[in-house]
């Protein structure tokens, strides 16, 4: 089925609204992010939301009209009195009065006679404004409004007002705005008449009407029954998605694993400690799902260092005793060496092939590991994107396991669990997220969360200290340095600029080599993967003994003997940022510290960013505290990414919403998986609405 026609005037392109040109267009699609190439549509006039409302119901006369009210009069124009020739800094006054006083109207560099034409001497005109005082008389300085008696209806009472670009006057926009709500079909309802009832909502036409023209300013607040409605409606949107990206992956594809124990004995055996609660937890979990004929779809969150490699190990080591391979994916050559370097000794022990595949490697090399892959004597293979390019060819792929997801959507998701036809997919992530952004980004997956930190991980001390103490902080480093620790020195990005960027982190490098000599190094975005790679690799082996270096470290490198991270200008970082930061180090048996260096002035929110991070090391405490400080796109990077970003859900006051959402979407696939008949064709509007197109495709597939 494609779009249903009723929903044509929402799709048609801005270019059919009376009054925009090509210029407005392109300023409107740029405005609302249109992809490369397309235009913008009234559907993004309808869902660009209202920031407040100015009220300007208060009609009184002018003895009741107080200073820096917003009022709307009723005048009568007594005289003008325009500025004397050759005084243009003069504002043009205008005297008019009601029965109960005067007041004057005010407009300056008022050229072209057009104030004389607006305001009549002897007529009478609505002037709707904000009361100020001058000279102990009441003015209004550029009325917002002025209007004939006759054409009070054309004053907006309650004008909602929008976020703005340069270049878009708000009356414009209003205009745009009026025209597009007056085109809303009516279109069928997919909430059920219970909860409408319940909530007391209205329907979806009527709740744009309220916010974009409201009667009343209650009618858009955020926490009205119009705004609710709408974001309601998006997050189910979101969530059916999800679901049906679920089910399609999910759907009787999967294979129900059968297992021996014999290999994961081996590799219980084989690891130096024993697994803590919440990891063993995570593996029957899985195994519970690899048991299943569905398909796996599970996200482990573990904050960083709580173990979450050998969960996917234990997982992998299922999977072989089924006779399937396994993948895993990292988003960097380094950390695909890493998780390699972890994973292999343990699988020599338990007797399974595990092999590296990068980009990098040599033709020959990467042909017979190929080969190996292909015939299925590798059981296990380590890599970055490169293991799901076309000449990677899996005898038989069962288990896909993806490190960092949040570097990539829902569409990879798919892609990835394409490669092997009934693969199970595990997912893991460092960046503890908080439930309700787990039920945004992945409400299709289940989640195992890991709490405890393995054994013989050490609390990390961290002090907060102003970058005036550099020189005690450098003394402070020496003594420890010479006692044989190795520490990180993290520079920020400065202004955004990676050019900056580099010369603050060399500016310190050069610094410090005067104190560190060469037992200090330097690494940088802007240096190349391999040289990045073997200063790393230096400072792994402690031939190196201080790494300045700016956020490439952020993500998994693991050097235990490393006990010492400086943050300087934490205040520039964000919370998960720097909780990651100081993750890298307290890896080893010795105790380790972290300095958060900052400038003066702090602001509030970096003082309580700061505070935070110095007062918890648990990264789910961190993240919610994160969320609070920032808004949801920031926490998971998706400024960028192009996740879905909500445009009529505000999640602070409206995240209880989403829960209802969730439920709701599950219960009505479960009911209508098809989405067929007048309920299903409602949900079918929706989605199309807020251009789910994608998730259509999915429900002909199912």
């Amino acid at each position: 089925m494609s779009r249903p026609s009723s929903l044509d005037p929402l799709f048609r392109s801005l270019h059919a609204i009376k009054g925009v040109g090509d210029k407005l267009a392109a300023l409107l699609s740029r405005f609302f992010g249109a992809p490369e190439g397309q235009e913008a549509i009234a559907l993004d006039i309808l869902m660009h939301m209202p920031s407040g409302v100015v009220d300007r119901s208060r009609q009184v006369g002018i003895a009741e009209a107080y200073l820096n009210q917003i009022v709307t009069l009723r005048l009568h124009i007594d005289r003008h009195q325009p500025p004397p020739r050759g005084k243009p800094h003069v504002p043009h006054r205008v005297f008019a009065h009601d029965q109960t006083g005067d007041v004057q109207l005010v407009f300056f560099r008022a050229q072209g006679g057009w104030v004389e034409k607006a305001l009549p001497v002897g007529e009478e005109r609505f002037v709707s404004g904000q009361i100020g005082f001058f000279n102990g008389e009441k003015q209004i300085t550029h009325p917002d409004y002025i209007v004939e008696a006759d054409k009070f209806d054309t004053l907006p009472l309650v004008e909602p007002v929008y976020p703005l670009t340069n270049g878009l006057s708000s009356k414009a926009l209003a205009k745009l705005v009026r025209q597009v709500v007056e085109t809303v079909p009516a279109l069928p309802e997919w909430i059920d008449d219970a909860t409408i009832a319940e909530r007391r909502w209205p329907s979806f036409g009527e709740a744009m009407r309220a916010v974009h023209l409201p009667a009343n300013p209650a009618e858009a607040e955020l926490w009205s029954p119009a705004r609710m409605r709408l974001a309601y409606d998006e997050y189910l949107a979101g969530q059916l998605t999800l679901q049906l990206i679920r089910s399609s992956m999910v759907a009787a594809h999967g294979v129900a694993r059968q297992f021996t124990g014999e290999i994961t004995e081996k590799v219980t055996a084989a690891l130096p400690f024993s697994l803590t609660e919440g990891q063993q937890q995570a593996v029957e979990d899985i195994r519970a799902d690899l048991a299943k004929p569905e398909r796996m779809s599970r996200l482990l969150q573990g904050d960083v260092g709580a173990g979450k490699t050998v969960v996917a190990l234990m997982a992998m080591a299922a999977a072989a005793e089924s006779g399937a391979q396994s993948a895993m994916m990292a988003p960097t050559e380094l950390l695909a060496n890493q998780h390699f370097r972890t994973l292999k000794p343990l699988c020599e022990a338990a007797g399974l092939g595990c092999e590296l595949l990068t980009g990098k490697m040599p033709a020959g090399e990467r042909r017979a590991i190929l080969a190996r892959i292909a015939s299925g004597e590798t059981t296990i293979v380590v890599g970055t994107h490169a293991l799901f390019q076309s000449g990677v060819v899996f005898h038989d792929l069962g288990l896909t396991v993806v490190d960092e997801q949040h570097r990539f959507g829902v569409h990879q998701r798919l892609a990835l669990s394409d490669k092997g036809r009934h693969t199970d997919l595990l997912v893991m992530t460092a960046t503890p997220i908080p439930r309700t952004l787990v039920l945004t980004h992945f409400g299709d997956m289940a989640v195992s969360v890991l709490r405890q930190k393995p054994k013989g991980r050490q609390p990390i001390d961290t002090a907060v200290l102003s970058i005036k103490d550099y020189g005690r902080v450098v003394a402070r480093l020496q003594a420890r340095l010479a006692e044989g620790a190795q520490a990180f020195w993290v520079c920020p990005l400065v202004e955004e600029s990676e050019h900056l960027e580099v010369v603050a982190a060399e500016d310190r490098f050069a610094e410090l080599r005067k104190v560190f000599g060469d037992q200090v190094a330097l690494v940088h975005g802007r240096m190349s993967a391999a040289a990045k790679d073997e200063v790393m690799s230096r400072f792994a082996a402690n031939e190196l003994k201080l790494l300045i270096a700016t956020t490439v470290i952020e993500v998994g490198v693991d050097v235990p003997n490393a006990s010492i991270m400086i943050i300087e200008h934490a205040e520039r970082f964000g919370l998960a940022q720097l909780h990651q930061l100081r993750g890298r180090v307290g890896r080893g048996s010795q105790r380790s510290a972290c300095l958060l260096l900052y400038k003066e002035p702090l602001s509030d929110t970096a003082r309580a960013r700061l505070d935070t991070i110095k007062s918890t090391e648990d990264g789910f405490e961190i993240a919610e505290r994160d969320l609070e400080l920032r808004g949801q796109g920031d926490v998971l990077g998706t400024r960028q990414s192009g996740m879905p970003g909500y445009r009529l859900a505000v999640p602070d006051v409206h995240r209880h919403l989403l829960d209802f959402a969730h439920e709701d979407a599950k219960a009505a696939l479960a009911v209508n998986p098809g989405l067929v008949g007048e309920r299903g064709e409602a949900l079918r509007t929706l989605l199309y609405l807020f251009r789910k197109d994608q998730a259509i495709q999915l429900i002909r597939a199912g």
